[in-house]
């Protein structure tokens, strides 16, 4: 497929004097069309990290951020579609073809599209800093452009700040002490995706939440910002005898979030940025995190997020920059890591932590106390920095719904469903008691982790923990494996790379096979040639098998990379996109 329009221009080209901001128009024009039927698909899209870059280059080198050419020859120049395996961002022309590829080819596919952020490109030339302007016109273009693919089909839209969507040198806690052009900014760029509803908390500190399938299925986009520790300097990390805090008051808000929530039955999905972890987060603030996420296990069907991030310095004493690690891996939010009894370790690398993590779950599985647990999945980005481009495609259990988005609030199985979780409710009620030796110690009282006194919601019935409606089944993911070869006259392609899925599920089985409305968890169409054809019984792309990514499949998935060297392997390799381990 050859891209039909590039959605970004730079205006009045010639950027002879970097002291005016970049000027980036959008150039799908605005088309204004009546809300289409939407047809309940039981898929979403999860996207993230785009980072266009209306300096980039084909050609340039990669020591210059693909913005200049070297004198010497160059071994990797710059690709017209991209530079991968770079510090580079994306050129306009993998921006443009990767949201009109998914316009042709997934819009008619899926429910809803959670986007994790960071639309501007990274602050990493010295000779081009990037200023304020230049990332609200690319928020801007990107935000315009991700309207025209998604909302005017009728498709929610969920995005979430990344740190590159804000302009570092005022970030600053709380939001509000921004200078006043930013806040009305980017209340401008993102109003399409805002419901009326959480337009406060938006303007407040940059979340909100929305619900997707209504009175169904809410997304909580969380501003990650308030939580990252390298912003130490400008957040006070949620310490426990600082209520006014904002990142307590983005924490207070989203507990009533997910009381309203599952006061309505509703199932919820939480969506931000940087993924939480006890080495990236203030400490005060992970851990208030992780016991909201296991005091509502039975409401959070789980946790989806866009990057990892680490900092080095670029000027000394002047900015810091934030390295993108997209790394493609889950990890897990545990009770341990509330018990001031459990030290929680960290090896040299992602992969080494995740796996000597893995180690330490308790076998067998079945004796596993699954309220302990909840599940991270981080997805891998668009900019081929410093793996390839990639996105991924969840699907959800939708079975016994009608086929329509606007009958699902009065669906029949829909309030039976409700009803069994009302009355479920209030027997699976428990206050946790920890081992809190540490509390007695003056200096440990007035922590989060000494002051968690309510009760716990976990079900064995729900949602997270046993495949029923709603549940997450699986996903595909998708990538670019030939970018540098693409250019001109060499269209790209998006390739699948592996899925979670059973290689059996693919397919209905001999009861289902007389049906003619079968919903296939990805469609044939846009599988590989192999995996179209029913009597496959071993393929590469499938090495999970997972039969649906509820937490006791997710345990065992951990558990069995610990064993499985050859899976491990895999394992590693999906994490970097076949790069190295950074």
């Amino acid at each position: 497929m050859r891209t039909q329009s590039l959605i970004f221009t730079l205006g009045l080209c010639c950027i002879a004097s970097l002291a005016s901001p970049t000027q980036i128009v959008l150039g799908t024009s605005p088309v204004v069309e009546p809300q289409p039927v939407r047809k309940l698909h039981g898929r979403f899209l999860h996207i993230t990290d785009i980072h266009p870059d209306p300096f980039y280059e084909p050609g340039a080198s990669q020591a210059s951020a693909c913005h200049r050419p070297n004198l010497k020859k160059d071994k990797r120049p710059a690709g017209y579609y991209g530079a991968p395996y770079s510090s580079c961002d994306s050129p306009f022309s993998l921006t443009n073809f990767t949201l009109d590829f998914l316009d042709e080819h997934w819009t008619s596919e899926i429910d809803f599209v959670i986007w994790t952020g960071d639309n501007a490109r990274h602050d990493n030339d010295h000779d081009i800093p990037r200023p304020l302007d230049e990332i609200f016109d690319l928020n801007r273009a990107v935000a315009k452009k991700m309207e025209h693919v998604f909302l005017r089909k009728g498709i929610p839209v969920v995005p979430s700040l990344g740190n590159n969507d804000i302009w570092r040198v005022l970030f600053v806690c709380p939001l509000q002490i921004l200078v006043t052009s930013e806040i009305l900014q980017n209340n401008r760029i993102w109003s399409a995706f805002i419901p009326p509803t959480s337009s406060a908390s938006f303007h407040q500190g940059g979340y909100f939440s929305t619900e997707i399938i209504p009175d169904a299925v809410a997304a909580i986009s969380i501003n990650t910002l308030y939580f990252y520790k390298k912003n130490h300097g400008n957040c006070r990390g949620c310490r426990y005898a600082d209520p006014k805090d904002p990142g307590n008051i983005h924490l207070d808000w989203l507990e009533e979030q997910l009381k309203g929530f599952r006061s309505r039955q509703m199932q919820v999905w939480i969506t931000g940025h940087v993924p939480p972890s006890e080495t990236k987060y203030f400490p005060e603030c992970y851990y208030r995190f992780v016991e909201l996420n296991l005091r509502f296990q039975d409401t959070i069907l789980g946790n989806l997020y866009g990057v990892r991030l680490d900092v080095h310095s670029m000027w000394p004493k002047l900015i810091l920059v934030f390295q993108h690690l997209n790394v493609d891996h889950f990890s897990f939010l545990k009770a341990d890591e509330i018990d001031m009894s459990i030290k929680t370790s960290s090896s040299s690398t992602l992969f080494r932590t995740l796996i000597t993590d893995f180690s330490e779950i308790p076998e067998p599985l079945e004796d596993t106390q699954y309220d302990n647990y909840a599940v991270v999945n981080v997805n891998s980005a668009i900019v081929p920095n410093p793996y390839i481009p990639s996105f991924r495609i969840f699907t959800y259990n939708t079975t016994g719904l009608s086929g329509f988005v606007k009958d699902i609030s009065s669906d029949p199985y829909l309030e039976t469903m409700k009803a069994t979780q009302r009355k479920r409710a209030s027997n699976y009620e428990q206050v946790r008691a920890f081992k809190k030796p540490k509390c007695e110690r003056k200096k440990s009282r007035n922590t989060w982790r000494c002051n968690f006194d309510k009760p716990w919601h976990s079900d064995s019935e729900s949602p997270s923990r046993r495949n029923s409606l709603w549940s997450p089944l699986g996903f595909a993911q998708f990538y670019m494996p030939r970018l540098a070869e693409f250019d001109q006259t060499h269209d790209p392609e998006f390739e699948l790379e592996y899925m979670t899925f059973p290689l059996s599920t693919l397919h209905p089985d001999e009861e289902a096979q007389n049906t003619t409305d079968h919903q296939y968890v990805i469609p044939l169409r846009l599988l590989p040639e192999e995996l179209r054809q029913p009597d496959a019984v071993e393929s590469e792309y499938t090495p999970y098998e997972l039969k649906d990514l509820t937490i006791p499949s997710w345990l065992d998935l951990a558990t069995r990379l610990t064993k499985n060297k050859k899976l491990r392997s895999r394992f590693k390799e999906f994490m970097y996109l076949g790069g190295v381990e950074e």
